[in-house]
């Protein structure tokens, strides 16, 4: 599936990370986290189950959800007046978050041994690295969007 082309104006350019990632992440992380609590509880002592993957999600879910509402509530509605030199300490609070972010996408990765499936793996545990696979590439999508296109303009016109 290709991304529609994305807007240039950086207004329609939040509105579009609200839209497309914030809305998704709030889908995928709740039933992420119950299918790997699920897959934790029924292959318990297994060698190959991702143990703590579950309480790492739903960590993920609260950070997550923090750093989304400051976005919505704080960064954005700024961006979308023009930014100004108030605009500066909060991207530089959320690039702090897209850095954890990033650890925890290297957890989930070490927790899962990069999304291998145990040769026995049940349909629970497959669809779960699945759902992995498509929320770890809209994350670190979403995160690059942010660092690498909307925040720079408003670095360095005006702290």
């Amino acid at each position: 599936m290709t991304e529609p082309l994305l807007p240039e104006d950086p207004a329609a350019l939040t509105r579009h990370i609200e839209e497309r990632f914030h809305a998704r992440h709030r889908q995928q992380l709740p039933a992420l986290a119950a299918m790997a609590e699920r897959v934790e509880d029924v292959h318990f002592g297994d060698e190959a189950v991702p143990e703590g993957l579950s309480a790492l999600l739903r960590r993920m879910i609260g950070a997550l959800e923090v750093h989304m509402k400051k976005e919505e509530l704080i960064l954005f509605p700024a961006i979308r007046r023009g930014g100004g030199s108030g605009v500066a300490a909060p991207i530089a609070v959320m690039r702090a978050d897209h850095d954890d972010h990033d650890r925890e996408i290297a957890e989930i990765r070490r927790l899962t041994r990069d999304l291998t499936l145990p040769e026995d793996a049940c349909r629970t545990w497959a669809a779960l690295y699945s759902g992995l696979g498509e929320f770890l590439t809209d994350l670190d999508a979403h995160i690059r969007l942010e660092n690498e296109v909307l925040f720079p303009p408003f670095e360095t016109g005006g702290s």
